[in-house]
């Protein structure tokens, strides 16, 4: 692994790209290969054995096929499944996975009443149900799966995406800053940035959201500096890779990423 080589990073779909924003920013020397796994998501809603599999063979061809110097999971439910076994499988590889931000979530609440909106893949997994027991004490969380609003999201059904987070914001219960009402949002799901605006039109303003793409972006820039693998002088080219439909890839990232 040399510094001139790329980072790699890859979601079941689009959602990744609000982690791949962060990295630009935070590296903007630095290229980087995405991989939309279209053609197998949405991952939150297959099962761990699925996510894995299809997680180690992404990972094995970007080690292979595009020589990756890092790999960023851009995935809450790929992290969950299979962050450890792509460490085990690829020692050498910095590999840096995401999950629901809720320890920054219990430092910002004021009420104690933290809403996680994320998939059930994500919610159902071990990965999570530890990170939840070890910060009970610090704050009331609300568990919201949010069933088809990735997918919505990855389709650009605006309709439909409006339609999902009415129905969650409801059943998650009542937002805001008065006691009892809860004032912090986790958007656990890397697609869920892209829904921000909707979300916070139903929430109300003075409701605080955490998302995980800066402390992803962050970590990255640590462990590459830490090894001597950053890049000072690179393009920051990326490289766009997709297992579905590349008009969908390149749609969304226009949308999202001015690419």
């Amino acid at each position: 692994m040399r510094p001139e080589h790329p980072i790699g990073v890859f979601d079941s779909g689009v959602g990744g790209l609000s982690i791949l924003r962060a990295l630009r920013a935070e590296l903007p020397h630095e290229d980087f290969v995405y991989f939309s796994d279209a053609a197998h998501a949405p991952y939150g809603e297959k099962g761990d054995d699925y996510v894995c599999d299809r997680s180690l063979a992404i990972a094995l061809d970007m080690l292979e096929q595009h020589r990756v110097k890092s790999l960023v999971v851009a995935c809450n439910t790929a992290t969950a499944a299979a962050v450890h076994l792509l460490r085990e499988r690829h020692a050498e590889l910095p590999t840096v996975g995401v999950e629901p931000a809720l320890k920054p979530a219990a430092a910002l609440t004021r009420t104690g009443r933290v809403a996680v909106f994320a998939t059930r893949g994500t919610l159902a997994s071990a990965k999570f149900a530890r990170l939840h027991d070890s910060l009970r004490h610090r704050a009331e969380f609300i568990l919201q799966p949010c069933d088809g609003l990735a997918a919505a999201i990855e389709a650009g059904d605006a309709v439909r995406v409006q339609s999902l987070c009415e129905r969650y914001v409801a059943q998650a219960g009542r937002f805001g800053t008065a006691p009892g009402e809860i004032d912090t949002l986790v958007l656990g799901c890397t697609h869920y940035p892209f829904a921000e605006a909707v979300l916070r039109a139903l929430v109300g303003p003075a409701v605080r959201f955490v998302e995980t793409g800066e402390p992803v972006a962050r970590q990255t820039h640590r462990l590459l500096e830490t090894r001597g693998l950053l890049n000072p002088s690179g393009r920051g080219h990326t490289e766009w890779l997709t297992s579905g439909e590349p008009l969908a890839l390149q749609t969304a990232a226009g949308r999202w990423l001015g690419s």
